[in-house]
């Protein structure tokens, strides 16, 4: 697997197929069996660019301590991506953004100018006009510092997080991601899903110094200066972001589609994966440099 250091940080990426180059962002915590579903469904008429967040599978392991880089924001994970995409020599990219990552792709399209189309997948415009993550519905759109912010960046970790050694404590922490009829219907994923986490996700450590730049992300400009064609998708059970960030991202992005799935939670990209991995690909060909 390719790997590249920025800012001190060194970043584990994969690519698959051939091809316009799609990048995939993931949400914190998860390792890259997150994207199982939809790198391989991509890498057919695509070369899909899968990086995978600090700490988190190949290169897993705690993250920052006192004499290590500091903390990752969403525009250090932005400079990341950016480093990744320079490694594997890619140009103009799709942007296809999970949870975190769906922040990483919007700051990255802003400050670095190679999107050619943006998908979001569960995910928040950030503040102030996002509805910020927390579990169990304790969503706040409150300041993005002070008590609050801490509070609810806590909450999520205690909910998502699971011991590697911990298989009973990985499967149901799983009920917070997934709808109950899915994780009832599909024993065999959550089993799979279960042995993936064990040897893929961060550590504890990882989870707390990721979850800020997904609990309490501050814009520091307008979506509306965004023009890249966008896909919000979105489960209408997300019990970890609230499903008005899909509504807010239509809003204010100036060309959005919409794909909702009602009944499926925050991993849609996991619950949904034939139907949506259908639309992103038509999304994707929809906007590929040779239909321009």
């Amino acid at each position: 697997m390719p790997t590249v250091t920025n800012r001190g940080v060194e970043i584990a990426y994969e690519t698959a197929g051939s091809g316009e180059a799609v990048a995939f962002v993931p949400t914190l915590g998860y390792g890259p069996w997150q994207l199982s579903w939809q790198v391989p469904a991509v890498a057919g008429p695509f070369r899909a660019i899968a990086m995978e967040l600090p700490g988190t599978g190949e290169l897993g392991g705690p993250l920052p301590t006192d004499d290590a880089p500091p903390a990752p924001t969403v525009s250090t994970l932005a400079a990341h991506l950016e480093a990744v995409l320079a490694d594997a020599e890619a140009r103009r990219v799709h942007l296809v953004g999970c949870g975190l990552g769906g922040h990483v792709a919007l700051e990255h399209a802003t400050q670095y100018g190679r999107a050619r189309s943006l998908t979001l997948v569960s995910t928040t415009p950030g503040l102030p006009e996002g509805t910020m993550p927390a579990p169990n519905g304790a969503q706040s759109g409150g300041a993005p510092g002070g008590d609050d912010a801490v509070g609810r960046t806590d909450r999520l970790v205690d909910a998502l997080y699971a011991p590697a050694d911990d298989n009973a404590a990985l499967r149901s922490s799983l009920s917070h991601v997934l709808s109950p009829e899915f994780v009832a219907e599909h024993p065999d994923v959550i089993e799979g899903i279960t042995e993936w986490r064990a040897e893929e996700d961060a550590d504890r450590a990882g989870w707390a110094v990721q979850a800020p730049a997904f609990t309490s992300w501050e814009r520091e400009w307008p979506l509306y200066e965004l023009t890249e064609p966008t896909l919000v998708v979105h489960g209408g059970a997300d019990a970890v972001v609230p499903p008005v960030n899909a509504d807010r991202l239509a809003e204010l992005l100036p060309t959005t589609e919409r794909l909702a799935f009602p009944d499926a939670g925050h991993l849609v990209t996991v619950e949904r994966s034939r139907p949506l991995n259908d639309r992103l690909v038509g999304f994707l060909e929809q906007y590929a440099a040779d239909r321009e």
